[in-house]
């Protein structure tokens, strides 16, 4: 049977001569002792590679916990706002994520060991697609005793309709998911009826070459085309449309939407963070601002895609 696994004291605590202190948190160096908060698993970090050995933090290694920590912040807030749910039989049920796109899941993992552990009540879904991350997950998870994660080898397509997820989820996750795969969490989560979103997108393709394919046509229409008629351009703007469009979509689908920077630049170029809040309310102005934009780039088709608004999709493409 394992020895409990060390954590970080805090601060201004004294160190104490233990097995555990001497293999964990009284190892730790000063710049890690600093970085570190209070009551984080030393032993979690040095499984994800974010602590070395001998307790020390590398250039890359500050940087990543840098952003995890801070995306965990904003977590912590929405989750922390979410009212109170009850099962069938009107007992108190556990708050839910599910991470999707979420490889080594060290968002997850330091969600689960900062806020949910303590808790004794929630559950964290991990989705990815590379059955090798799933393992090594779960395997670690099990190492940690954090019996209330879950990692599963599924594609979004296939979490949206597996068993192995509730009907409800109340928080996803996605943190620098590559392409559409930011999309696939947004409608995953709209399916799932979740009650928030935290999204760090990363690169996105898809809009840019639909920008790219209808780039003679749309310079003939206007001359707003210039701002994509050079593929690196068209690469830009398509990234940063996306983003506009995702949260226009949200509104009108009933969230509220907060964008914020995640980190400082110097530290990632992916560094827009996406907040969103269901209250109900679909915004009408959003989804015609919406259809508006697509219009204007002429990306109309993207409406029975991505951006589908069920009341009155068909309607909208009629012309």
């Amino acid at each position: 049977m394992k020895a409990p696994l060390p954590t970080a004291p805090p601060a201004g605590a004294k160190k104490r001569n233990t097995p555990a202190a001497a293999c964990g948190a009284a190892t730790l160096s000063e710049d890690a002792r600093a970085a570190i908060r209070p009551g984080q698993s030393v032993a979690l970090l040095q499984e994800l590679h974010i602590l070395t050995n001998d307790g020390r933090l590398n250039q890359d290694s500050r940087r990543k916990l840098k952003q995890v920590y801070h995306l965990y912040q904003f977590i912590e807030k929405l989750l922390l706002e979410l009212p109170a749910r009850t099962d069938a039989d009107g007992a108190p049920d556990g708050l839910t994520v599910a991470d999707h796109g979420a490889g080594k899941s060290y968002l997850g993992f330091i969600l689960y060991d900062l806020f949910f552990k303590a808790l004794g009540t929630g559950h964290i879904y991990g989705i990815e697609t590379r059955a090798e991350l799933v393992e090594k997950s779960q395997q670690l998870a099990l190492a940690l005793g954090f019996d209330r994660m879950t990692f599963l080898n599924l594609s979004v397509l296939e979490s949206t309709t597996s068993k192995s997820l509730p009907a409800q989820i109340d928080l996803v996750t996605a943190l620098h998911a590559c392409d559409t795969a930011t999309d696939d969490a947004i409608a995953f989560g709209l399916a799932k009826r979740a009650r928030a979103f935290a999204l760090v997108p990363c690169c996105q393709a898809e809009v840019a070459r639909h920008l790219g394919g209808s780039r003679a046509l749309m310079l003939a229409r206007t001359p707003l085309a210039e701002l994509w008629r050079h593929p690196l351009h068209a690469r830009e703007l398509g990234s940063q449309l996306t983003n506009v469009l995702r949260c226009l979509y949200l509104e009108a689908m009933g969230y509220q939407v907060t964008v914020t920077e995640l980190v400082g630049w110097e530290h990632s170029m992916k560094n827009e963070l996406i907040l969103a809040r269901h209250t109900g309310h679909k915004k009408r102005a959003a989804a015609e601002r919406l259809r508006a934009v697509l219009q204007e780039f002429g990306l109309e088709a993207l409406l029975d895609t991505r951006f589908t608004l069920p009341p009155d999709n068909s309607a909208d493409n009629q012309s």
